[in-house]
């Protein structure tokens, strides 16, 4: 049995017990956590979408149901925020889903256009084979109307790329959103601060200060063995792409080998080796940066 199908088992089944759970409990948390989940599941545009994240909110909300006085706030705490991931990803992954019906839409739109097109050139062929004798003033009406053919398709194909563009960036947006909460899922269970991060074309790069290494070495200081514990914890919560690890000095060999390290702790923090690529950069570090870790969309 695949992991997708032993995970929706264990969704429906959890989905099955909320009325138990909200009942037993006496957080009233845990009744309107388990009503959004159900919520999730009802609605036809995500019912079968974010398996995974649902299923580790109904385990949250579990523990929170379960919790002792003492662990009740940070129990509760967690719980909305993996239901808020759940949320955001099914949404991201429906908006995914619209993004790829209009495309394929509009490639629909576009080869039903081609047939007819065709479809009438031959007419046309047939009809000047017929009237061979067609005066100018014909010629140049026909003209006209093919002219103002192609301008109402390229103006349709132009309105389906602005609304496939806007779904891009609900997308987008969805993404970063789910990104933000993971982050502060990640900074609240490590009990360290991720580095600081932005978005460009290679996705999401946090940025290691120049005091993350002495000068010339290549061990990671205390503060960034802090941050490369919330880092990893972030990794291993929400963010399932590649990971790429440039490390910056002025001197040869050192910026591969701070790539290296940073890696290494990474990985003794429990994110998968086959996930992460590191690259030296021979260039010098600065006290912005000497390394970045750059995370695939």
């Amino acid at each position: 049995m695949g992991i997708r199908i032993r995970i929706r088992i264990l969704l429906v089944a959890g989905l099955l017990a909320v009325p138990l759970l909200a009942t037993a409990a006496e957080d009233p948390a845990v009744a309107m956590l388990n009503q959004r989940l159900v919520t999730l599941q009802a609605d036809a545009r995500t019912t079968d979408l974010a398996a995974l994240e649902r299923l580790q909110a109904q385990q949250a909300i579990a523990v929170l149901a379960k919790a002792r006085r003492k662990e009740l706030d940070q129990a509760r705490y967690l719980a909305e925020r993996r239901v808020a991931i759940a949320e955001a990803s099914a949404r991201a992954e429906a908006a995914r889903r619209e993004v790829d019906q209009l495309e394929r839409t509009r490639s629909e739109l576009l080869v039903e256009a081609s047939r007819r097109e065709a479809a009438r050139a031959r007419q046309e062929a047939e009809r000047l084979r017929v009237q061979a004798q067609i005066q100018a003033e014909e010629a140049e009406r026909l003209r006209q109307a093919a002219e103002a053919e192609t301008l109402a398709r390229q103006d349709a194909e132009a309105a389906l790329t602005s609304v496939a563009g806007k779904q891009a960036a609900r997308v987008s947006s969805a993404q970063q959103n789910a990104a933000r909460l993971a982050r502060e899922e990640a900074e609240l269970v490590s009990g360290k601060k991720l580095p600081a991060s932005r978005f460009d074309n290679r996705g999401e790069v946090f940025t290691l200060a120049g005091d993350a290494f002495a000068a010339g070495q290549a061990t990671p200081s205390a503060a960034a063995r802090d941050q490369l514990k919330a880092l990893a914890e972030y990794l291993n919560i929400g963010k399932k792409g590649r990971v790429t690890i440039e490390g910056y000095d002025s001197a040869s060999g050192v910026g591969q080998r701070r790539a290296q390290a940073l890696k290494d702790a990474l990985v003794a923090a429990g994110v998968g080796a086959n996930r992460i690529q590191v690259s030296g950069k021979k260039a010098a570090a600065t006290r912005a940066r000497s390394a970045e870790v750059v995370v695939a969309p």
